[in-house]
């Protein structure tokens, strides 16, 4: 993750909407893709002030209306497309009419961010049907409806969501968004860590199995990760919940529940090699070493770089008394599930490339964050609360 300067002079962070020193807005621009000082118009618009850029803006409609987000979309196109290309695969939000829902809604949006950020570095397809990707991808964020006590009245019955993935569509309990309620779940469920990006890393795992894998390479598959299909993932699951995970599971598996079924281990191996690109990017951003691209660089000297940051990062937050950043002991059957998704991203950078070119920079020596770059679709207006719904059948990690 990079770091960014405002007109003042004040370091920005990709988080940021506003300059805490000087008090200015700031946002995502979507042209030269830094977060940048945003200088007004007088007309509700705004002007990317980065000296190579200029672009004409408006802020994304959840940023302007509900301060959840801090993305900018070019003026031009904003009343067809007002959502940023973040907040455009939103298909259900939290209702906002329920006290502490806006706040949890805040929280998911900052860290899909950083899932489509990761997603930029690798340069991995992704898109809306309108975009002709297939499978589409979308979030839902819904929050678990629990009946009236005189529900038997009405006949009305609650209803669980389970956070998991679906045809494209990822499902996000917004429960998952209070830091005391995804602590008790994490210490009831033995994991090491329990993080909303964490969530979006795994999910978007078995997006990319669906895209990447499914009906293409499933024998190659099968030889790193398992037969798939036997036991079936309802079977699985059922044994994992009755009997836990196998005790030898260390030696073969990066967390306890990717020894459930194949379909979560790659899920799970997925997620630690976003992990993985995640913190060497913060890394070599911050100065802590020299800057590691994943593009350009091969899978081995990724994680010995990963194992090397990990053990001092651990030591630091030991000392501190806190938990382990890098949990996780990579063994070379690890290694080998690593290498498998680390062609996979090679594998789908290239097919990305032939759909959609990466544009060329604004300026030379334009410091420009690479991202995946999706057609772009009528986005429509921001969701209005929404109507409880039914949970999407899929993965099930609670």
């Amino acid at each position: 993750m990079q770091s960014y300067t405002c007109e003042c002079g004040n370091t920005l962070f990709f988080d940021n909407s506003l300059c805490l020193a000087c008090g200015r807005e700031v946002g995502h621009c979507p042209r030269c893709r830094r977060i940048a000082t945003l200088l007004p118009e007088g007309d509700g618009t705004f002007v990317c002030a980065n000296d190579d850029c200029g672009t004409h803006l408006a802020k994304c409609a959840n940023y302007a209306q509900h301060d959840v987000c801090n993305r900018c979309v070019e003026a031009a196109t904003a009343a067809e497309a007002p959502l940023c290309d973040c907040c455009r695969f939103n298909l259900t939000i939290p209702d906002l009419t329920v006290p502490g829902n806006l706040q949890k809604w805040y929280r998911l949006e900052a860290a899909k961010r950083r899932l489509f950020y990761d997603l930029g570095e690798l340069g991995l397809p992704y898109g809306t049907a309108a975009d002709g990707i297939d499978p589409p991808l979308a979030f839902d964020f819904k929050a678990d409806v629990i009946p009236k006590n005189d529900f038997w009245r009405s006949g009305a019955a609650g209803e669980k969501v389970y956070t998991g993935h679906a045809a494209g569509r990822i499902t996000i309990n917004i429960r998952e968004a209070d830091d005391v309620e995804r602590e008790k779940l994490r210490v009831d469920m033995g994991e090491a860590h329990r993080t909303l990006i964490g969530h979006f890393r795994h999910e978007i795992g078995h997006y990319y199995w669906d895209m990447l894998v499914k009906n293409r390479r499933e024998d190659d598959f099968i030889a790193v990760f398992g037969d798939h299909n036997h036991p079936t993932y309802a079977e699985a699951l059922d044994a994992h919940y009755q009997n836990g995970p196998p005790p030898d599971w260390p030696a073969r598996h990066v967390s306890a529940y990717a020894a459930m079924h194949p379909w979560e281990d790659f899920a799970e191996t997925w997620a630690t090699y976003l992990d993985m690109v995640a913190a060497l990017d913060t890394a070599g951003n911050m100065g802590f070493h020299e800057p590691i691209p994943p593009r350009e660089t091969d899978l081995e000297q990724m994680v010995t770089r990963y194992q090397e940051l990990g053990v001092a990062l651990n030591e630091i937050n030991r000392s501190m008394g806190l938990l382990d950043i890098v949990p996780e002991v990579i063994v070379p059957p690890v290694i080998e599930k690593l290498r498998f998704v680390h062609e996979l991203v090679e594998q789908g950078r290239a097919e990305n490339g032939a759909l959609h070119p990466e544009p060329e920079p604004v300026a030379a020596g334009a410091a420009a964050m690479p991202e995946a770059m999706p057609a772009q679709a009528d986005q429509g207006k921001p969701a209005p609360p929404p109507a409880p719904q039914k949970p999407i059948a899929g993965t099930k990690k609670t």
